[in-house]
């Protein structure tokens, strides 16, 4: 079996002279990685297609050094980094060992165990237990925080975007005191339309309204197609934060049950359509749900679009994360499929870019007047600065270096948290690794409160967010939304390891 690792391009890029050569690889820009990363990679590669299995013997550290032609420390960093990923164990005397990663024999989350719709006239209060769950984490601070959604601020391209926000201001000096334009910045209207062919969607940087980040996109998406009193239907589990922006609506949420592998149930979703006939639109997240994190096949996408269409029911796309997704060729949308101006596109740069510009976009579809209006009234227009900054980066080669780079570390980092969690949390808990983002969705044996867990892992400083914030029902009090976008140190491993100490002793009650 030939293993080596054949790499063509191992030459390192021309460097200001007196930098050292290992700087290269800690560049966040240049895309590239330690050799002894780029090396674990191939071997964790063999691994995950079952090229090298559980027991099988890794080559030593002399046979690495010669057939890949690297250094000694370069083997042992190799070996060791695989080691502390789970992927490998050191056996005295004998060398190291493929294992059998341990979240290999957790069970997948269940699917839901009912078709049926969640009444939405059970639909009150989410708002005070949404607050209630904020002002908790807010006044715990935890030291350890897995309760959002976005990355660790050294995971962005920092210096990349320090300089664009420069150059901005230096190319244009009253950009600051200038009024700022109804739609949004020409410029990034252009970026984010050119982006969108990635994903097969053709929108006219006319038809992108720019927004404070993705909830701002559904709050006028909701307002553009419905009113006080309407229903909405919606995933369950779902973001909590649209549960809120509802509930201040005056809408009623219908919950419409969502698998963990192949997202919201067509077959619910027309069922309730046809029972309630006053459903005004329906939200979805088709790649990277949140929080389950699936993504939906593309027959599924095509069975949701045309029952829409069908339907004239109102299709309203949230999209924060399929930038995210594992490979280089993302997920298809649903806009991509849309025909007639029926599915209402909502974008976030907030989770890939920079989650302090709170950037977001939108295209109204067949509302897009409505949705110019509803903006305008509601919030007027953005600040610039920002949007010209993502503009000079999107538009550059550095964004998709960025990507690569931030959607291998998150991979990195959900199989070792993954790992973690099967070794600490209580038998009986179940996990699915998704294909990209920045969480994991945990079932815990149903005995066990994911509030109770909450407010106990806050009081030792560490931050999750539990399950039944993520709907009205109480279908998900023993879940825990765990965010992986931070990364994977001792420190971290240890408050895994308390938050499954907690969950045992929960368990046992």
């Amino acid at each position: 079996m030939d293993t080596r690792l054949h790499l063509p391009d191992m030459k390192p890029a021309a460097l200001p002279p007196g930098t050292p050569p290992a700087a290269l690889a800690a560049t966040p820009d240049t895309g590239r990685q330690p050799l002894y990363r780029r090396l674990a990679e191939h071997y964790q590669g063999a691994i995950q297609s079952g090229t090298l299995v559980a027991g099988d013997r890794m080559p030593s550290v002399r046979d690495l050094m010669r057939q890949h032609q690297v250094s000694l420390s370069t083997a042992l960093q190799t070996l060791r980094h695989m080691e502390e990923g789970g992927w490998l164990e050191a056996r005295p005397r004998s060398g190291y060992f493929v294992r059998q990663p341990r979240r290999s024999a957790i069970r997948p989350v269940q699917e839901p165990k009912s078709l049926m719709a969640i009444d939405p006239e059970q639909y009150v209060g989410i708002h005070e237990k949404v607050s209630k769950y904020i002002a908790l984490r807010q006044s715990g601070a935890p030291r350890i925080d897995l309760s959002g959604m976005t990355c660790a601020p050294e995971l962005y391209a920092v210096e990349t975007l320090k300089q664009a926000a420069m150059r901005a201001l230096r190319e244009r000096p009253e950009l600051l005191t200038s009024a700022m334009p109804h739609n949004g910045n020409a410029t990034f209207r252009q970026a984010v339309a050119r982006r969108a062919l990635h994903h097969g969607m053709r929108i006219d940087h006319e038809e992108v309204v720019v927004t404070h980040g993705c909830i701002e996109a559904l709050n006028l998406a909701l307002r553009a197609v419905a009113g006080p009193g309407d229903t909405i239907a919606v995933e369950s589990p779902t973001y909590f934060g649209l549960l809120q922006a509802l509930e201040n609506l005056g809408m009623k949420a219908l919950e419409i049950p969502t698998s963990p592998h192949t997202g919201i149930s067509v077959e619910a979703l027309e069922l309730a359509v046809r029972t309630y006939g006053n459903i005004k639109g329906v939200v979805v997240v088709p790649n990277l749900q949140n929080p389950l994190g699936c993504i939906m096949p593309d027959e599924h996408k095509d069975k949701l679009v045309r029952l829409c269409e069908e339907l004239r029911l109102p299709l309203i796309e949230d999209d924060a994360y399929t930038e995210l997704a594992d490979g280089n060729v993302p997920p298809s949308s649903l806009k991509s499929r849309d025909r007639n101006g029926n599915v209402i596109y909502c974008a976030s740069l907030n989770k890939v870019l920079a989650p302090g510009m709170r950037l977001g976009w939108m295209n109204g579809g067949r509302w897009h007047e409505r949705v110019k209006m509803l903006k305008f009234t509601h919030t007027r227009a953005n600040e610039e600065w920002t949007q010209v900054t993502a503009a000079d980066f999107i538009a550059s080669p550095a964004y998709d270096r960025h990507l690569r780079r931030l959607r291998q570390l998150l991979k990195e980092q959900r199989e070792r948290m993954a790992e973690s969690i099967a070794a600490y949390f209580p038998e009986g808990t179940r996990l699915n690794v998704p294909n990209g983002g920045v969480g994991l969705w945990v079932e815990l044996p149903v005995q066990v409160c994911s509030q109770q867990l909450f407010e106990r892992a806050l009081l030792e400083g560490v931050g999750v967010s539990p399950g039944a914030i993520f709907s009205n029902s109480n279908r998900y009090g023993h879940f825990l939304r765990i965010c992986c976008g931070h990364p994977f140190t001792r420190e971290l491993d240890q408050a895994l390891r308390r938050l499954g100490s907690i969950g045992h002793s929960l368990a046992s009650l």
